[in-house]
């Protein structure tokens, strides 16, 4: 168990070293807090701290541009190309939590993902969403 903390550890360090910005894995909101609707299902929000977000730029290398264009031939999943967009939207999601942590917020809602070509072959993915400080509803 202890391995797989480290490995954990190792893998967040990672992610924060390539943000060009300070961002702390510390204070990241949990996954299970952030939701594309404007509501979390058992808590109410009880401030709104604003719009958080976590940006990535990534550029695709020249094998996975040939093996994509080879792949075009014959159709189907282009496995190089989803694997680089599944990378990039998990970092810029990643930056976007730790964002949101260290505002104060323990929740996002209403996270969305953008994405542009700045160059042929560079793309910017967006992930963004409102930070929020939600409290667990009463049973009433």
């Amino acid at each position: 168990m202890g391995d797989k903390l480290d490995e954990l550890e190792q893998a967040k360090d990672r992610l924060t070293s390539r943000a060009p910005y300070q961002v702390s894995a510390r204070y990241a909101v949990p996954n299970h807090m952030v939701t594309t609707t404007f509501e979390l299902v058992g808590y109410k929000v009880v401030r709104t701290l604003g719009v958080v977000r976590g940006i990535t730029v990534r550029s695709r290398s020249f094998i996975a541009t040939m093996g994509g264009a080879l792949h075009t031939l014959v159709g189907g999943n282009i496995t190089a190309f989803t694997k680089l967009c599944e990378i990039a939207r998990a970092e810029a999601f990643e930056i976007m939590t730790q964002h949101a942590g260290e505002i104060g917020a323990n929740a996002i809602v209403g996270m969305r993902y953008d994405a542009t070509e700045l160059l042929g072959g560079v793309t910017e993915v967006l992930a963004y969403g409102t930070a929020v400080v939600v409290e667990r509803e009463s049973g009433e």
